[in-house]
């Protein structure tokens, strides 16, 4: 069995960008939900969400390299190639 992603978040949580986080992108509502997801797949699948919603907000470039190190603490696979 997979080992549990780690949260996109980044412990910045300022939600200034129209209800976004300006360290992750996520809402209070998609935060409550990624805690939610108990199966690793569903888990990966809403990263890859997130890296396509931080895409099109854009300045989001300082999130992957964060991200990445978290999994590597944790020592989880990440969800996307670096």
């Amino acid at each position: 069995m997979s080992k549990k992603l780690p949260s996109p978040c980044i412990d910045v949580c300022k939600f200034r960008r129209e209800g976004h986080c300006i360290g992750c992108s996520m809402t209070k509502a998609q935060k409550k939900m990624f805690k939610a997801l108990k199966k690793p797949d569903h888990q990966r699948a809403f990263v890859d969400l997130l890296l396509h919603q931080q895409s099109d907000m854009g300045k989001y470039s300082h999130w992957t390299p964060v991200y990445l190190k978290k999994c590597a603490k944790k020592g989880v696979k990440p969800p996307f190639a670096a």
